[in-house]
């Protein structure tokens, strides 16, 4: 008998959709998505997912036609969606960046500022957070829907263009300035506020998010092991603030202790060499999957 409590679940169709699946499957969902359906497999009977484009999720979720769901921050606002926000993740792992719509103009512009920006053209495709802006600064330009090619327009067909950006590289390689920052946006999990409410729907988006947070924790960070012998371990604590709070064992050889204790990832390089040098041996770093604090 098919399980009768269901929770919708909009996973996002685009650019975040292989983070999502991927971080996901971290999390212990296993998505399969298929070239001829817009439902994917998932390895739970309690969720139905269904794959929509970033740009709708968040509407579909303010309605309720999907229980909650992953979309950018900056969709939440383009549509003016009245949801809740679960919580917030970064993807990119990569970065640790959030991405950002910015206003561009080519190298050789004369605007410098959103006042110079009255009576021209711009293209993108967040028209309602593009015009907001503009509100705020009170200017009057003209703003149209871009479908794609964005930056190739900026030379030619209009005088600026809002373009999301990470890291500014694809903009600086089509000679584009950035003139200013609309809004920063990360991905969020958000649900229907009805479903929220719902006891069941709430523990299980409350434990996606919960298992999500701990995959995407881990990322950043290994696993430490090593022995030391008791008369040494003092001055390992005190000289190697990184392992505050380590789980200290006894080991079967007499006056020799195991240490282990979870540290940020970049930091090993550095820190290797102490440990050996503080008379630690038998040093195992060892990935994780989750980190639930």
């Amino acid at each position: 008998m098919k399980n009768k409590l269901i929770l919708r679940f909009g996973l996002p169709k685009g650019s975040l959709q292989e983070a999502t699946i991927e971080k996901m499957g971290k999390a212990g969902f296993n998505i399969h998505v298929s070239s001829r359906s817009y439902v994917p497999y998932v390895d739970d009977e309690e969720l139905e997912i269904r794959l929509i484009r970033a740009q709708e999720i968040s509407r579909y979720v303010e309605h309720g036609y999907l229980d909650c769901g992953i979309t950018g921050h900056d969709w939440i606002v383009e549509n003016n969606s009245k949801v809740h926000e679960v919580g917030e993740f970064l993807f990119s792992k990569a970065t640790r960046q959030s991405a950002r719509w910015v206003l561009a103009v080519p190298e050789k512009s004369p605007i410098r500022s959103a006042k110079d920006l009255k009576g021209k053209r711009i293209a993108t495709e967040v028209v309602n957070l593009t015009k907001k802006y503009l509100r705020k600064h009170g200017v009057k330009a003209e703003v149209e829907f871009s479908w794609g090619a964005t930056e190739i327009k900026a030379h030619e067909l209009v005088d600026a263009i809002v373009e999301l950006t990470e890291t500014g590289s694809s903009l600086r390689a089509n000679n584009l300035r950035i003139v200013d920052t609309l809004l920063s946006s990360t991905p969020r999990l958000i649900a229907n506020h009805t479903a929220w409410k719902n006891k069941w729907k709430r523990q299980k988006i409350e434990t996606m998010a919960l298992l999500l947070k701990g995959a995407l924790e881990a990322e950043t960070k290994v696993g430490l092991k090593m022995n030391i012998a008791e008369k040494h371990l003092a001055k390992l604590l005190q000289t190697l603030p990184a392992l505050r709070n380590p789980t200290v064992s006894r080991l079967s050889q007499s006056d020799w202790v195991a240490v282990e204790t979870i540290i940020d990832e970049h930091i090993v390089r550095e820190l290797m060499p102490r440990l050996k040098a503080a008379g630690a041996e038998g040093i195992i770093e060892y990935p994780l999957n989750k980190v639930v604090y």
